[in-house]
C-alpha cells in the first residue's frame, strides 16, 4: 500500500536539510508549499501596531512567521518510518512544541508515479 507523508515544518530554515535527509532515504519526489497556521494567523491578526506601510525589516519578519509544508508518497511502511526517524534525527521529538508535525496518510490509487503507471491497492497495475 502507498503512502503520502506529509510534514508541516516549523522552522524553514531546516527545509533543505529535510529534503535531502529525505532524498537519502530514496524519496523520489517531494512537493513543498508555503503554509502558514491558524494560530500564527491569529497571532498577526491580533496586533494593532502593524504600519499600513511596513517597512522591508517587517516583511521579513512576516516571511518568517511562515512554515513550510512538504509531502511525498511512498510504497512501504518500512519507508514511512525511515523518514519519519531521519526526519526526528534532524528536528528532534515531533511531540516538542515548534518541530512541526508529520502525518501519514493511506493512498488506495497511485497515477503517475512510476512513468505514468497506474497502481491499485495491493500494487496491481490497471490501464
Amino acid at each position: 500500500m502507498y503512502h503520502m507523508i506529509m510534514l508541516v515544518l516549523d522552522d524553514v530554515n531546516q527545509c533543505s536539510t529535510i529534503l535531502e535527509a529525505w532524498d537519502a532515504q530514496g524519496v523520489g519526489g517531494i512537493t513543498i508549499f508555503e503554509s502558514t497556521g491558524m494560530g500564527r494567523v491569529r497571532k498577526l491578526s491580533i496586533r494593532d501596531d502593524i504600519p499600513l506601510m511596513p517597512s522591508l525589516s517587517r516583511l521579513l519578519q512576516t516571511r518568517e512567521e511562515r512554515h513550510r509544508t512538504l509531502f511525498t508518497v511512498v510504497e512501504t511502511e518500512e519507508m514511512v518510518d525511515q523518514i519519519i526517524h531521519v526526519t526526528e534525527e534532524i528536528l528532534g521529538n515531533m511531540e516538542e512544541p515548534h518541530n512541526g508535525v508529520i502525518f501519514v496518510l493511506p493512498v488506495s490509487r497511485v497515477v503517475g508515479l512510476h512513468g505514468g503507471q497506474m497502481r491499485a491497492k495491493g500494487g496491481g497495475s490497471s490501464e
